[in-house]
């Protein structure tokens, strides 16, 4: 049952944030996504300039905005992003959505960022795009005051991952599924 309860939170997540009741045209939501994008690593680079270098010689990266909510033993996150790589030039817009069980309490806005070392594991990653994780977690920031930054760890070899929290206020041990998938409208 709760699992069900994880998947239906999850789903209302992914929903709300999707833009898809938003009344704009592909190309305006794409603008958007690259705008997010941008502020997402300006953000990066003031809290961990070394990360700028290594964006660049990457293969690739995704940039990802996601907001999360954990109630009491359930927990969802929901968001958009974009892939780029960084070899061709080409953007891919993708979505995100996340379940979990674990105990918890809170509403957290925040950033994830990707890096990608190689073509096989970027292509993997936009195409089958999984990750499994386990996390425990407090952050507490409004607009400028507080913060958390995780330093950027190796997911599986050849991806390294920065999330970065914008606003919120979360205390959290779960244990998630998270799904990245292309978004079929937008990558036509």
């Amino acid at each position: 049952m709760r699992n069900v309860l994880a998947v239906l939170l999850s789903v209302v997540v992914v929903t709300l944030f999707s833009g898809f009741w938003s009344g704009k045209t592909n190309n305006e939501i794409k603008k958007e996504y690259r705008i997010e994008s941008a502020k997402t690593l300006k953000i990066l680079y003031k809290y961990a300039p070394e990360a700028k270098k290594l964006i660049h010689s990457a293969y690739g990266y995704a940039t990802f905005s996601n907001v999360g909510i954990n109630i009491i033993i359930l927990s969802a996150e929901g968001g958009t992003g974009m892939a780029h790589n960084n070899r061709t030039g080409k953007n891919i817009y993708m979505k995100m959505g996340s379940a979990g069980v674990g105990f918890g309490l809170g509403v957290k806005d925040f950033r994830a960022i990707f890096l990608f070392e190689n073509k096989k594991v970027f292509d993997n990653f936009v195409n089958n795009g999984w990750e499994a994780n386990a996390q425990a977690d407090a952050a507490a920031k409004v607009s400028d005051k507080g913060g958390a930054i995780n330093a950027a760890v190796a997911v599986v070899p050849g991806i390294r991952l920065y999330k970065l929290t914008q606003n919120g206020l979360a205390l959290q041990a779960t244990i998630q599924g998270t799904k990245y998938w292309q978004d079929s409208d937008l990558n036509k």
